[in-house]
């Protein structure tokens, strides 16, 4: 880990949703190689392959459609096959069509908000269980700057990560109790598949990181620490969080 913290999570397992690409998949890798076993899910099974590979014996791939609420409950089960009950579990998955306003169809809608926030609270209200079984569990969601600012095209989006926020805030008072801290880590703009649309334009992603304190976009590596932190003991105290990972994007 280049910017993680020297935090053991070995005899943990987390489930990381979303992990075939992007942010996704740096969290399972950077929990494996913090001790973790770590079941990948996402569709795309290749991608997954490819991923387990990276890390033999520490990371899992199960392929799953998380578009489908009534597969939840199943998919909990399977999580627990390879190495046990998570008890950390990682929200990364998530879709923005860019719908502008006038544009925003039901479809869009729909999908959006049901893969971006309905999903995160059923998958974990299905892995709870155990982890206060457990009486020790770590639940991170992924915000975005969306979460707090309005951007062109993201309508149904940012209602979904401000939506998150709130859910953060609302799991964390259900569970925190049982000795469940959530938080949510909100990225800033980072190379991945969702944002390709941002650098595959080089002055708007030159504005972006013009935007933030530190004067550049966010590398891989920049969301390790905080990651590593939220997963860990080290969080005891902290929960019902969201914690911008921006560069200072939103602080200017």
């Amino acid at each position: 880990m280049a910017n993680g913290a020297q935090i053991d999570l070995t005899g943990h397992v987390a489930c990381v949703t979303g992990a075939s690409s992007g942010l996704g998949r740096r969290a399972a890798v950077v929990l494996a190689q913090a001790g973790a076993k770590v079941v990948a899910v996402a569709r795309r099974a290749e991608a997954l392959a490819s991923l387990a590979e990276e890390a033999p014996g520490s990371i899992a791939a199960l392929p799953w459609d998380l578009t489908d609420r009534s597969g939840l409950s199943e998919l909990a089960r399977e999580a627990a096959k390879p190495f046990g009950a998570p008890d950390i579990l990682v929200h990364a998955a998530g879709i923005n069509t860019r719908e502008i306003a006038d544009e925003v169809t039901p479809e869009g809608w729909d999908i959006t908000l049901n893969l971006n926030l309905a999903v995160p609270f059923f998958l974990s209200q299905h892995l709870v269980p155990a982890m206060k079984a457990k009486g020790w569990g770590r639940i991170v969601n992924f915000a975005s700057l969306q979460t707090h600012r309005a951007f062109p095209g993201g309508l149904s989006y940012g209602a979904s990560k401000g939506g998150v926020g709130q859910l953060t805030r609302a799991m964390a008072e259900a569970w925190s109790r049982d000795g469940i801290m959530v938080n949510a880590i909100g990225p800033g703009f980072f190379r991945t598949e969702l944002t390709a649309a941002v650098f595959n334009d080089p002055e708007r992603a030159a504005r972006n990181a013009a935007q933030t304190c530190i004067g550049r976009n966010g590398e891989p590596e920049d969301i390790d620490g905080p990651l590593v932190f939220f997963c860990s003991d080290a969080c005891g105290y902290v929960t019902g969080q969201v914690l911008m990972v921006d560069g200072g994007f939103t602080a200017k």
